[in-house]
């Protein structure tokens, strides 16, 4: 993270239409309404300047157009994750909301706390994303499609031409999802070849885990220990205890990355059988009496943790792999 800004801050809350921008100028806090679109973003440009460390919320697409404007015009880009910024305006008792006060929190935020400089993906990754969610919106559609098929053919009069159409529909559904999956794969095995080749030498992870994994990551390239990773994919176990009170099991966060981790936790079924490390991390587990699902989302985990090393290190797999690390005392 960056230290506080030496640059002028804005702070911008960002709406579907408008944006309500907090910035000071002779030492007095002003405030400027501009519209979501191109013209808005020269007219907040004019105004506040281009070399400014502009701070705003993930708001969906919403933002995304102005945070590439102000990246290509110089300007230094924080977009924050908007339950940041909630508990920091909770910190301070806050009462009111506005679109005007919340920019100008957003402001004081960017003041007060270090963040991180937003980076644009590259536009192969954005394609990716982009086909990712379209086979997500897919899927769903089969499985409405298929819900529908299977009450049909429960009733006690069914309709042949409702049962064809159906059909059909299910089957060009099924075959969209392939198309799209394919086009997907293509475009990673092209930019992520060699990592590709790397977290395929894993067993129990396939190309489509491995191109899945690596767009989920971004390549791996901004991430500086596994536990980052195990984090992002909601693996990571939360404890929920206070004094005497023990508020239920300890268990996974599932805090995004949900198709990632039911990805791999499909591929932990074939891991715990030919990874070697995972089958004595499962075993062991079971052993000492532990839940075989608690087992294999720990199979999962070490999945990641040894994507990542190999990844990094640009080393296939080795099964007779062992640390060289000497423990410390």
């Amino acid at each position: 993270m960056d230290s506080p800004s030496p640059f002028p801050v804005v702070g911008i809350d960002v709406s579907k239409a408008t944006l309500a921008v907090c910035y000071h100028l002779d030492d007095q806090l002003k405030h400027l309404e501009v519209s979501n679109s191109k013209a808005g973003f020269q007219q907040l440009v004019k105004t506040c300047g281009a070399h400014c460390r502009f701070v705003l919320e993930a708001t969906g697409t919403y933002n995304l157009a102005l945070a590439y404007y102000l990246h290509e015009q110089g300007g230094q880009v924080a977009v924050l994750n908007p339950l940041v910024i909630k508990r920091f305006i909770q910190m301070y008792l806050s009462k009111g909301k506005s679109d005007r006060k919340d920019a100008q929190w957003l402001l004081r935020y960017g003041q007060q706390q270090p963040v991180n400089v937003w980076q644009p993906d590259e536009t192969v990754l954005v394609e990716c994303r982009q086909l990712e969610q379209v086979s997500e919106q897919l899927l769903k559609q089969k499985t409405m499609v298929s819900n529908a098929l299977e009450a049909l053919q429960r009733q006690p009069i069914i309709s042949k031409r409702a049962l064809k159409r159906l059909q059909q529909m299910r089957k060009t559904l099924t075959k969209q999802v392939e198309a799209v999956g394919a086009e997907l794969l293509v475009l990673l095995e092209q930019r992520f070849a060699a990592e590709m080749t790397l977290l395929c030498s894993i067993p129990g992870i396939g190309r489509k885990t491995a191109g899945m994994l690596l767009l989920f990551a971004g390549g791996f390239t901004h991430l500086d220990n596994y536990r980052q990773l195990i984090a992002m994919a909601g693996l990571s176990p939360r404890e929920h205890t206070s004094g005497t009170s023990i508020c239920g099991k300890v268990r996974i966060t599932k805090m995004g990355g949900g198709l990632i981790r039911g990805r791999l936790f499909m591929c932990s079924f074939s891991a715990k059988k030919t990874n070697a490390a995972c089958q004595a991390l499962f075993d062991r587990l079971v052993a000492k009496g532990k839940n075989k699902k608690l087992a294999l989302i720990a199979v999962c985990n070490k999945l990641l943790k040894q994507a990542f090393a190999i990844v990094k290190s640009g080393v296939p797999y080795q099964a007779d792999f062992s640390s060289k690390l000497v423990p410390t005392l």
